[in-house]
């Protein structure tokens, strides 16, 4: 049984559950709400998720899209509905508010959400500088992660971040993608990727845990068909760059032993680590490696989830972040991301690619 079977079949009651309470409570402040009403609208949203979530299995269309793509902005409302009800039925505690204030009060998370959406969906290029010893030039490597190709954001987001590549590319030396370039909600076929091919400056690719769930090989397959560079355990040197592709395991890749992965330290080299979870830092900086690249938090990607993103992942949920080793500077980059997981919203992130400029230490 798959990643999303398991979660329709466990998570679907839950959500029904608070569908259902959630509708109770908000008609309740306008109206009187019979129950049995409330049951075929839970009902209707939640086939809408089911059966987005089955098609979409066997061969992605548009109106499979479509339908991901309503529910998953019916669920950040949701989200977002909690919030609301949690603040009126304070506040209506303590005074009398008027139905019309109610009313007023409803358009905020609605202004938000069409900001949220709208947000999401424009790529931010951004640019940050990363020190170092005796480098013999500077380098400037294009970091994206979490495109999250499916149901959601289909061809227009390699198309997108294709055009945003090519657009910086004669500047740039090197793009790293630090996984989860599928989503997993729809298949992977050979020539999904192929845009990329476009791009004349190396792609280099390694697995997050998303990449998994439509078939790690397909997502190879079509990688490499569109002339990425595939990184599971292994490494590419460029000039004075060596960069060391970490597998995220899920038990089917072996994770290698640290002699496996000091092994892989080039002394004469700047060593970049890509791997998907900003975890180990301190582990892989003992090693030898310079640099750690990541994603997977996507910053949270909305209010409040930021908040948690900071609590879960340590203070390391999105950014730059620099450590001094023996006068030597130790980075971990983490971004945000380019797409989104389920719900198609951005408030507090943005759909990022850095630049990070490596140049000599002043």
């Amino acid at each position: 049984m798959d990643f999303r079977t398991r979660r329709i079949l466990f998570g679907s009651p839950f959500f029904m559950i608070y569908e259902f309470h959630a509708f109770k409570y908000l008609l309740s402040l306008f109206m009187s709400v019979n129950d049995f009403y409330l049951i075929p609208m839970v009902l209707f949203i939640e086939a809408i998720r089911i059966v987005a979530t089955f098609t979409e299995r066997k061969k992605s269309t548009g109106i499979g899209r479509f339908l991901s793509t309503f529910y998953g902005v019916c669920e950040w409302f949701l989200m977002m509905l909690f919030f609301y009800l949690v603040i009126v039925y304070a506040l209506g505690s303590y005074v009398e508010i008027p139905k019309i204030a109610y009313l007023l009060m409803l358009f905020i998370p609605l202004i938000i959400g069409v900001y949220a959406y709208m947000h999401a969906h424009k790529i931010i290029i951004k640019k940050r500088v990363l020190e170092f010893d005796n480098l013999k030039r500077k380098y400037n490597i294009i970091h994206l992660s979490d495109v999250h190709f499916g149901s959601i954001r289909h061809e227009d987001i390699i198309e997108d971040i294709t055009s945003k590549i090519k657009s910086v590319e004669d500047e740039c030396d090197l793009a790293i993608i630090s996984g989860d370039l599928a989503d997993g909600s729809c298949i992977v076929e050979e020539n999904d990727f192929l845009p990329l091919k476009k791009v004349e400056i190396p792609i280099i690719f390694t697995s997050g845990n998303h990449d998994y769930y439509p078939g790690l090989e397909s997502v190879h397959k079509a990688c490499r068909k569109a002339d990425m560079i595939v990184l599971e355990n292994d490494s590419y040197e460029y000039e004075d760059l060596n960069v060391y592709g970490l597998s995220f395991s899920f038990g089917k890749i072996p994770m290698p032993s640290r002699d496996e992965l000091k092994s892989a330290i080039k002394e004469d080299k700047i060593n970049i680590v890509n791997y998907h979870v900003p975890r180990g830092w301190d582990y892989l900086s003992d090693m030898g490696f310079d640099v750690q690249l990541s994603g997977h938090t996507h910053g949270g990607q909305f209010y409040p989830a930021t908040f948690i993103g900071e609590i879960i992942y340590k203070g390391h949920n999105m950014g730059l972040f620099k450590k001094v080793v023996n006068d030597e500077n130790h980075y971990l980059h983490v971004t945000t991301g380019v797409g989104c997981m389920d719900v198609p919203m951005r408030w507090g992130t943005d759909s990022e690619m850095v630049i990070l400029k490596f140049v000599e230490k002043k």
